[in-house]
């Protein structure tokens, strides 16, 4: 275990805008048979949550931005937000 301390993030994925959805898209189309009214633009994505060890917070955050944007995301067709967790 290492003696630097951890921080907690999470990244959420989400399709860019104008790109397809056909999960949000079919969430949408069960609305009404849920008796569910004036719910639009339904955009489905995910959510990842993770610890990182590193010197401070400023180097943790770089970390997950690099993991968002090579690993966690299609900067083509998907855009993400770092969150920092308590």
């Amino acid at each position: 275990m290492s003696d630097q301390p951890a921080y907690r993030f999470a990244v959420n994925v989400t399709p860019k805008p104008g790109i397809l959805d056909p999960q949000g898209r079919a969430v949408e189309k069960s609305l009404p048979h849920l008796g569910i009214a004036g719910v639009s633009g339904v955009r489905v994505g995910r959510r990842v949550e993770l610890t990182v060890q590193a010197v401070d917070a400023a180097a943790a955050r770089d970390v997950v931005e690099r993991l968002a944007s090579e690993l966690l995301s299609n900067p083509l067709m998907e855009r993400y937000e770092v969150e920092a967790l308590a």
